[in-house]
């Protein structure tokens, strides 16, 4: 039986589908094959990096890939975190599902505030965990028998 493939999307995939990518990864462990990508990608964020170390999860690895990277690959879920990115989700082939989840973009909410340091911080720790919190309902849903099984 092959994993289920989850593909998490945000425009810049630098921040918060990073962070996701790594919750489920943690998370569920080998039980899923967790990938990020963006619509309009650009660098992994530091900050996500840094908070997301904070919690013991590292994701100073990860790269800051295209959706097209994926064109040729199964996805079983396409999980949008970012409202943008939902606008332009492609439809799933056969089989996959579209899950719609926004967060806060963090980058961009310090920018507008003129935030910094342990304030500034403080915006990423808490979509972080708002995005913990999402992905631990995706796995729970799964180990009950929702909705997250592939054949």
């Amino acid at each position: 039986m092959e994993r289920p493939r989850v593909l998490f999307l945000c425009t810049g995939n630098s921040c918060r589908s990073q962070m996701a990518e790594g919750w489920l990864r943690h998370l569920a462990g080998e039980a899923y094959d967790a990938l990020s990508a963006g619509t309009d990608p650009h660098w992994l964020n530091p900050f996500a990096v840094q908070v997301m170390g904070e919690t013991g999860v590292d994701i100073s690895g990860h790269t800051s890939d295209s959706l097209e990277k994926f064109a040729d690959t199964r996805i079983d879920y396409f999980i949008t975190v970012c409202d943008r990115a939902a606008e332009s989700c492609p439809l799933p082939p056969p089989g996959g599902k579209v899950l719609r989840w926004s967060f806060e973009d963090p980058p961009g909410v310090v920018r507008e505030s003129g935030l910094e340091g342990e304030r500034a911080l403080e915006i990423y720790r808490r979509v972080r965990d708002e995005i913990r919190a999402a992905v631990e309902g995706f796995v729970a849903d799964s180990s009950s028998g929702g909705p997250p099984q592939r054949p």
